[in-house]
């Protein structure tokens, strides 16, 4: 084994390298020069052949080699990969100098604008809007609004937890309620609100569910305030938002902790007037969330004097509501942005 041919087979391989023009052609050459059938690895093979003593030295020589040809063969596959990149580019390349005479303005999001109309109503009926965080404490979210540790309500909301903290001590919000009890701390009574948000729950997507989704939050807390007042303030948002009067409400007992006495609200079904169909289970009427009395319990954990005052509390889905105003009978149309729907919007 003659180890003055590596000079020469490095600087063979060296042109080789460089007059490749394409990475196909790299590939093969690359075989040729470094593969296990290459001439430089029989010089590795040989090494047993070498005088002890000499060896070392032998094989620093051939690493050398190799180090100098892999080199050379990486920078000439990245200006080969750059080359025939430019070339697909060129040839992919769109004219935009083309004048297209029909465009589309863009617009907000159905979800956004709903939102937007929604707040605009309630702001004409003397309320005011506030904002909460979506990364709530297991305090506000739950606790606070009457829901202890191990409490059976909680499996209603299949929570999302975040690892800050304690273990379950930080959550993504599953309602708006939690910023119920931020303005309570943050103003007194007369308390007239509205706090639109994105909650989170753990729930399988359906033409009815999301598990990321939009809820509006009404909170009224005053003197001599009733469920005739949460009733009538209802039937007139609903006119308002729908704008028609041909639509009823009723509401169904139900139950929620931080609630007393609580309530589901529906409104007549608007896809079919209340004869019954597939959007409304052939019931007529269309869920649009819960209501009721603000708890006791849940005015003292806002320092809100429960003797003194009282207060209605609901909370319902945006996205169900611009899904009933629009006749839209599937809620994931709403997050598959397929402009054909959104245009219509």
């Amino acid at each position: 084994m003659n180890l003055d041919d590596l000079d020469s087979l490095q600087h063979d391989g060296l042109q080789r390298f460089a007059a490749a023009t394409g990475l196909d052609a790299l590939k093969a050459i690359e075989i040729e020069v470094l593969g296990k059938n290459a001439r430089l690895t029989e010089f590795n093979k040989g090494l047993g052949s070498v005088a002890a003593d000499e060896r070392k030295a032998a094989g620093a020589r051939i690493n050398a080699t190799r180090q100098a040809l892999t080199h050379a063969l990486a920078s000439r596959r990245i200006e080969l990969a750059a080359q025939e990149r430019r070339v697909r580019l060129e040839a992919e390349r769109m004219d935009l100098t083309e004048v297209i005479a029909t465009t589309h303005q863009g617009h907000v999001h159905l979800i956004t604008r709903t939102t937007q109309d929604l707040e605009d109503i309630f702001v004409g009926m003397g309320f005011q809007v506030f904002e909460g965080p979506e990364a709530e404490t297991d305090w506000y979210n739950f606790e606070a609004l009457n829901f202890p540790p191990g409490h059976p309500a909680r499996t209603m909301h299949d929570t999302f937890q975040l690892e800050l903290g304690e273990p379950g001590s930080v959550v993504l919000r599953t309602h708006t309620s939690p910023t119920q009890l931020r303005v309570m701390q943050q103003m007194k009574p007369p308390i007239y609100a509205v706090m639109p948000g994105r909650c989170y729950r753990r729930d399988t997507p359906d033409a009815r569910h999301l598990p990321t989704f939009h809820q509006i939050e009404a909170l009224v807390i005053d003197k001599g305030i009733t469920l005739g007042h949460l009733a009538g303030t209802i039937d007139t948002f609903i006119a308002a938002y729908f704008g028609r009067n041909d639509l009823r409400t009723r509401l169904r007992p139900s139950y929620f902790p931080f609630t007393e006495p609580s309530a589901e609200f529906d409104i007549t079904c608007p896809f079919c007037g209340g004869s019954g169909c597939r959007v409304c289970g052939r019931s007529g009427w269309i869920e649009l969330g819960g209501c009721g009395m603000v708890h006791p319990t849940v005015l003292r954990n806002g320092g809100i004097d429960p003797e003194e005052y009282t207060g209605f509390a609901w909370g319902f889905g945006i996205d169900r509501l611009a899904m009933n105003r629009h006749n839209l009978e599937d809620l994931r149309d709403l997050l598959d942005n397929d402009v054909r729907l959104l245009r219509q919007f």
